[in-house]
C-alpha cells in the first residue's frame, strides 16, 4: 500500500516534471499555473498544497537545471590532461549547454528575471562556486599556477562567468555568444598558468 509520503512525494515530481517542460518549451511568462496542474494531472489546489505560487516552482525547476548543467560540465571535464585544461573544457560545456534550447530559457532567460539577481547568483554558485574554488586550489598544489590567496581568484573568475552568461542570455545568438565566452575565458586560464621553466640537459 502506498504511503502518504510517497503520494505527496509522487505529486510533488509530477508537477516539478511538468513544469519543467513548459518553462523550458513555452517559457515562464506563457506558462500559467492551471497548465502545470493539467499538465501533470493534479487539481489546481494540488498545485498550491505543494507550492505557493509560479515563481515558487520555477526556483525548484532552476535549481534542478542548473544541478543537471553541474553534473555534465564535471562529466566533460574529467576527461582534460591537467585541472587548468578541465577548467577550460568545463567552461566551454557549460556555455554549450545553458546557451540552447529549454535550459538555455530557464537558465539565462528567464532565470535572473523570475528569480532576481541576487537569488539567481545564489543558486548559481550552489552549484559553480565551491568547484572553481577547489580546482584553483587543486591548480596551486600542482604548482600549475602560483601560490596566491585562492578565494580572491576564484571569485573573479566566477564573476567572469557569470558577467558572460548575463550577456550571453542578452545576445541574439546565444550559441555564438557561448563560444566566444568560453575561448576568452581559456585565455585567462592561459595567463595564470605558470611557465615552464626549461634546464639544459647535463652534458654526457
Amino acid at each position: 500500500m502506498v504511503s502518504q509520503a510517497k503520494r505527496r512525494e509522487a505529486t510533488r515530481g509530477a508537477l516539478v516534471g511538468a513544469a519543467t517542460d513548459l518553462f523550458g518549451k513555452n517559457g515562464f511568462a506563457a506558462t500559467t499555473v492551471d497548465d502545470i496542474a493539467l499538465a501533470a494531472r493534479v487539481a489546481k489546489g494540488g498545485f498550491y498544497h505543494h507550492f505557493p505560487s509560479k515563481e515558487a516552482i520555477f526556483e525548484v525547476v532552476f535549481d534542478r537545471v542548473s544541478g543537471d548543467v553541474a553534473s555534465h560540465v564535471r562529466s566533460v571535464a574529467q576527461g582534460a590532461p591537467d585541472i587548468l585544461a578541465s577548467m577550460a573544457s568545463g567552461t566551454r560545456a557549460y556555455f554549450d549547454t545553458v546557451s540552447k534550447g529549454a535550459t538555455g530559457r530557464i537558465v539565462l532567460e528567464d532565470g535572473p528575471a523570475v528569480l532576481g539577481w541576487q537569488r539567481w547568483r545564489e543558486l548559481d554558485d550552489k552549484h559553480f562556486g565551491g568547484v572553481i574554488l577547489a580546482a584553483l586550489t587543486m591548480a596551486m598544489t600542482r604548482g600549475l599556477i602560483p601560490h596566491q590567496p585562492v578565494e580572491p581568484l576564484a571569485r573573479l573568475l566566477l564573476g567572469a562567468i557569470t558577467e558572460a552568461a548575463v550577456a550571453c542570455a542578452s545576445s541574439p545568438n546565444r550559441r555564438a555568444a557561448g563560444r566566444q565566452y568560453a575561448a576568452a575565458f581559456e585565455i585567462l586560464l592561459a595567463g595564470l598558468r605558470q611557465p615552464i621553466i626549461l634546464t639544459d640537459a647535463p652534458a654526457s
